[in-house]
Parts: structure tokens; C-alpha cells; sequence
């Protein structure tokens, strides 16, 4: 059976090869405006189904695994910054304080979805303006929602967390595996060496 990961995200494929799968890579090309009064929640749902539409339509005898991820900083939707200046906004506004990341999954399959989403609190430490400056001046808050990596220089910025590690990078791990299982696609509990 061909699975099929609907994002050109690294970060997605790396977490799927620890679940012991590897898919054939297809980024689905969406429109990924939000919606006049759509909830994050609900937005971020939205745009992993559609994904999974846009690929499963192409590939109608596959599984298709797609996933969204933003950030909820109280009902405002933090996606990626357009550039440093929007990502120096982001992180000031998550310096010092919780914050939900949604990732949500959608598996497709002869016609038939599958969506769950997931919520994950993250907790920042107060941020210094120098320490906004040099996590910019690496380079990692481009093209991440809310500006920052969890799995990268931005776990120093990270109190603690309440939900899925996984999720916050971008494809939370447990859900997908459930939802995968439920189309015949059983991850290896063991890799071989």
C-alpha cells in the first residue's frame, strides 16, 4: 500500500521515519488563508483535510497522510512570519507565558477521512530582546508557525509542555500512528538494527 505524506516539511518526514515508514513526499498547494471568524482550532483541522482532498484526489488508491500546525496565542492564529520583524513580534508575544500549538493530522483513503486534532500548552520563560535577536540571526524561526522550533536552539526558550512533544514539531506521533493502523498501514513496534 503507497502512503503518501502530503508536506514538504523535513521535520514531518524525520518524525514519520520514527514511526519505522517512509512515504512518497507531495506537498499539497493550498490556499491557507484563514477564514473571517474561523476559530484556530477549526482552521487547523480545515487545513489538513484539504490537503489530504487536494493529494487524495491525485492519488485515489493511496493513503494519504496530511498535517497542519499553528500556533493559539489567545484565539489569534501565529503561522509562519512573513519576515524577522513579524518574528520578533511572534516571540515577544509568547516571552513569558503559555500557549497552545494545533497540529492537527487527516489520513485519507478510498474516499474516506480521517482528521483528529491535537493540543499541546507550551510554557516560554521570559525572552530578552538579545535572546530574540540571536535565535532571529540563526535562522530557525524562518518558516516555523509562531517563529520558533521546539526541536531546536528555541527549547532553551521552553519552561515545560503539557501534551504532545511530537505535535509541536509537527506531527503528533501517537495520533498518527492510531489512524495509520486504522487503514492496514501497522508501523514496525521495533526497528531492526
Amino acid at each position: 500500500m503507497t502512503l503518501i505524506l502530503a508536506s514538504a516539511s523535513p521535520r514531518r518526514a524525520d518524525l514519520l521515519g520514527q514511526l519505522g515508514l517512509s512515504a512518497k513526499i507531495c506537498p499539497a498547494d493550498i490556499d491557507e488563508s484563514v477564514r473571517l471568524g474561523e476559530r484556530p482550532d477549526d482552521y487547523v483541522l480545515r487545513m489538513a483535510q484539504e490537503k489530504a482532498d487536494v493529494i487524495a484526489q491525485r492519488y485515489p488508491s493511496a493513503v494519504v497522510l496530511a498535517a497542519d500546525t499553528a500556533i493559539d496565542l489567545d484565539g489569534r492564529i501565529l503561522g509562519k512570519p512573513g519576515n524577522r520583524a513579524e518574528a520578533a513580534k511572534m516571540l515577544r508575544a509568547l516571552s513569558d507565558r503559555g500557549h497552545r500549538v494545533l497540529s492537527a493530522i487527516a489520513v485519507s483513503q478510498g474516499g474516506v477521512q480521517h482528521a483528529e486534532l491535537v493540543a499541546t500548552e507550551v510554557f516560554f520563560g521570559p525572552l530578552s530582546n538579545r535572546d530574540i535577536n540571536d535565535y532571529l540571526a540563526s535562522g530557525e524561526a524562518d518558516d516555523k508557525a509562531g517563529s520558533y522550533a521546539i526541536q531546536g536552539r528555541a527549547a532553551q526558550f521552553v519552561q515545560r509542555i503539557n501534551g504532545s512533544y511530537s505535535g509541536v514539531v509537527g506531527l503528533p506521533l501517537y495520533e498518527t500512528r492510531k489512524a495509520l493502523r486504522e487503514v492496514g498501514i501497522e508501523p514496525p513496534t521495533a526497528l531492526a538494527e
